[in-house]
């Protein structure tokens, strides 16, 4: 099969809609089960492509979650600690494969942007996986293979309208895209360029210590903001994006959402918000929006009264700027990545605030030598791989 009808494009007065093959060839996707839309195959699409490339370039097992054609996470499958598990939501007793931990940081990290998320796996879909999988908000899940188990797990989801979608792996697109707008035909050669440990020599910092682990953060934000929508920057730890700033206009901006993304999400292991006293109902969603907003600026609106008796037993006591200043201090050795160059040091000062220590960017800003000085300032380690990642 060459062509697939699709429910409608991007909104439902967007008619027809479908997703073929121009150059006569079978599509490289199989529905399993429901009816992907429009949105749903360029999620999955893009997602899968980078998956592959972050287990090609690591050799560990990749996951990432999608929305609106952005990643909100993306991980490769390193063991839990407890806490995480925690924060994660998942079962602290129960055994993962290294693919089901790829799939719950990718989701964990940010599960307020993962909420009704399209899901890509490197590997084959296990049960373990597919059993993170049954309880979560989402539309649907791309992967090369699906055991089984699994394939039944996710076929119940959504009363059995869940999406799932088989990619053959083999498949290689052609080496020029096209894509329309207005009627007019783009066309281009499609980015297939290699992001490896090769790319990270140009150190251009006094500090040029830069661990295996630091290297593997770097390509993880590197292959991200691949797929990510420019302006983009990306802050990793521990083989997980932590803080994803997207799509934005000014690079600070950018730097901005994503550390205070990867704020919260260090914010969220405070013991203090561990032992938020959530009654027994409350339901997946109700807690995490709950904890979003205690550890946030405007923690009144879960803490007022008629607000905080919905989610919790009793009234906690409220967060104060001393102790998450204290808490955040003790996140260090985090990555950043960006998708094209700083222009300021600005954003170098900001990501210090959020623990980051290594940094990689392609260069080329008239203003590098002040950025590697704000770098140095601050012990940082940052390479520049001359090569910029803007994704449209």
């Amino acid at each position: 099969m060459n062509e697939m009808e699709l429910k409608y494009g991007c909104n439902p007065n967007q008619k027809p809609s479908r997703i073929y093959m121009e150059d006569g060839r079978e599509l490289p996707v199989t529905v399993l089960n429901g009816r992907p839309g429009y949105i749903n195959f360029l999620d999955a699409l893009n997602g899968w492509q980078l998956v592959k490339e972050l287990k090609e370039a690591t050799g560990m097992p990749a996951a990432t979650s999608f929305k609106h054609v952005s990643p909100a996470g993306a991980a490769i499958g390193k063991p839990l600690t407890r806490v995480l598990k925690d924060i994660y939501r998942v079962d602290p007793d129960v055994e993962l494969s290294s693919l089901a931990c790829a799939y719950a940081r990718a989701r964990g990290a940010d599960r307020m942007s993962s909420f009704g998320d399209f899901i890509a796996l490197s590997d084959e879909c296990d049960e373990a996986t597919a059993l993170l999988i049954k309880p979560e908000v989402s539309d649907g899940v791309i992967a090369p293979g699906f055991t089984k188990e699994a394939l039944d797990i996710l076929k119940a989801k959504k009363k059995g309208n869940y999406n799932v979608i088989q990619i053959d792996e083999n498949y290689v697109p052609a080496a020029v895209e096209h894509k329309q707008v207005y009627g007019v035909t783009f066309e281009q050669g499609r980015n297939d360029l290699k992001l490896s440990k090769d790319m990270l020599g140009n150190v251009v910092t006094e500090n040029k210590e830069l661990s295996e682990d630091a290297k593997n953060d770097m390509l993880v934000a590197l292959i991200t903001l691949k797929y990510t929508q420019s302006n983009s920057v990306c802050f990793v730890k521990d083989g997980q994006a932590i803080g994803i700033g997207a799509g934005q206009q000014s690079r600070i901006h950018c730097t901005r959402l994503a550390g205070s993304k990867a704020d919260n999400w260090y914010l969220r292991q405070m013991p203090k918000v561990l032992g938020l006293p959530f009654k027994e109902d409350a339901g997946r969603a109700d807690r995490d929006n709950a904890t979003d907003l205690y550890i946030g600026e405007f923690y009144e609106d879960i803490l007022a009264d008629g607000a905080w008796e919905r989610v919790f037993t009793h009234k906690p006591e409220p967060l104060t700027e001393k102790e998450k200043k204290e808490w955040l201090a003790g996140n260090t050795d985090v990555t950043l990545g960006s998708d094209a160059f700083f222009p300021f040091g600005d954003n170098i000062d900001r990501a210090a605030k959020s623990g980051v220590k290594f940094i990689v960017q392609p260069g080329g800003s008239i203003r590098d030598d002040q950025v590697i000085e704000t770098c140095d300032k601050y012990g940082m380690v940052m390479c520049f791989t001359d090569v910029r990642l803007f994704h449209h």
